[in-house]
């Protein structure tokens, strides 16, 4: 009984100093896990095919978190007075276009059969309602690509709302959430880490490595992707065609801007001026340059004779498209449907 009762003691004995040294171990090793740096995810590029489609592919650029000072310096040549002043803007990651939409891209949304789907409402995707039924755009008057080609070249003339409706139908059709940029994060895309006029640099005998503009464009938009891309992989962020923001253009909307973020945006509540940013095929330089700002006009659709005017489409602006970006974190159903508001009649 005796050496029993000893066996027993030295069992218990045994397990609670295994128990104790166990309960240090874990200790120290939740100390050492707490004190570990957080590692994010970092986002990778990828191709996504738009379902219902043989061949067309989105593709998309990740764009890291970090600061960037928005705007233009004083010291900057043929900055504008809308520029200013500079401020700081804290940008989460996020992912963009490689490329501006192309015809290839956005004729599928203004198919026929894609505007029979928009009779279903509340599409789900991977059994989730992401949006409510979408819009799709009337059939245009006249071949709105004036002629200068499709296959591989920027989609224009599409108001910011048809842009929109886009992105809402190409949530709907993948499950992700896709959007336009905001004003700052299209800038902090662009500049892509510099602080110079342009992504590459100040020197303007440069810009005909990276851009179609006024002076090398011989009249007309030219496909995407030609020409190089800038230190984040973006083709032609500079030239081409400008491209919409979600921003309502507010010239001195830089004034007093305190602890911004990258996804902060100023919303449309008039169909005049909304921000463009990146200049075009028919711009001069000074308009190409990442800080500067432009808004939309009401002469962009000046030979437009319905009344009211078409909410899809602009008569005049063969010089303007647009890319998409989608956030690392995709915001609820909505959250997703305030970006989507139907605009006001263009009288």
């Amino acid at each position: 009984m005796r050496n029993y009762c000893l066996r027993f003691s030295l069992v218990v004995y045994s397990l609670t100093v295994f128990l104790f040294f166990n309960h240090q171990s874990l200790l120290a090793q939740k100390k050492a896990d707490k004190d570990k740096p957080i590692k994010k995810e970092v986002l990778e590029p990828y191709k996504e095919l738009v379902p219902g489609t043989k061949d067309i592919f989105i593709e998309m650029m990740p764009i890291p978190q970090g600061d960037f000072i928005m705007g233009s310096p004083d010291s900057e040549a043929n900055r504008k007075e809308d520029e200013g002043k500079q401020h700081q803007v804290k940008v989460d990651a996020f992912w963009i276009g490689k490329i501006e939409i192309t015809w290839n891209q956005y004729e599928p949304f203004m198919s026929k059969d894609m505007r029979d789907e928009a009779l279903n409402k509340d599409k789900q995707v991977n059994g989730k309602t992401l949006v409510d039924a979408v819009s799709y755009p009337s059939p245009p008057y006249v071949d709105m690509s004036f002629g200068m080609g499709k296959d591989g070249y920027p989609a224009i003339n599409m108001t910011q709302y048809a842009a929109l409706m886009y992105c809402k139908w190409l949530t709907m059709k993948t499950g992700h959430f896709y959007r336009l940029p905001t004003e700052a994060e299209w800038e902090y895309a662009c500049r892509a880490g510099s602080t110079t006029a342009y992504a590459f640099g100040d020197d303007t005998n440069q810009l005909g490595e990276f851009a179609w503009y006024y002076d090398n464009s011989n009249g007309g938009y030219k496909k995407v992707g030609q020409k190089k891309p800038n230190a984040w992989g973006l083709y032609d962020m500079h030239g081409n065609v400008c491209e919409w923001t979600l921003d309502q253009y507010v010239a001195d909307s830089y004034q007093n801007v305190k602890n911004k973020k990258g996804s902060d945006y100023t919303p449309v509540s008039s169909l005049y001026p909304i921000a463009v940013k990146g200049g075009s095929w028919d711009d001069d330089p000074d308009q190409l340059r990442s800080a500067a700002r432009r808004g939309s006009k009401p002469s962009w659709k000046q030979r437009d004779p319905q009344i009211p005017k078409s909410k899809w489409w602009f008569t005049d602006a063969s010089f303007c498209g647009f890319r998409i970006v989608r956030p690392e974190v995709q915001p609820s159903k909505e959250e997703i449907e305030k970006y989507f508001r139907t605009p006001p009649d263009d009288l």
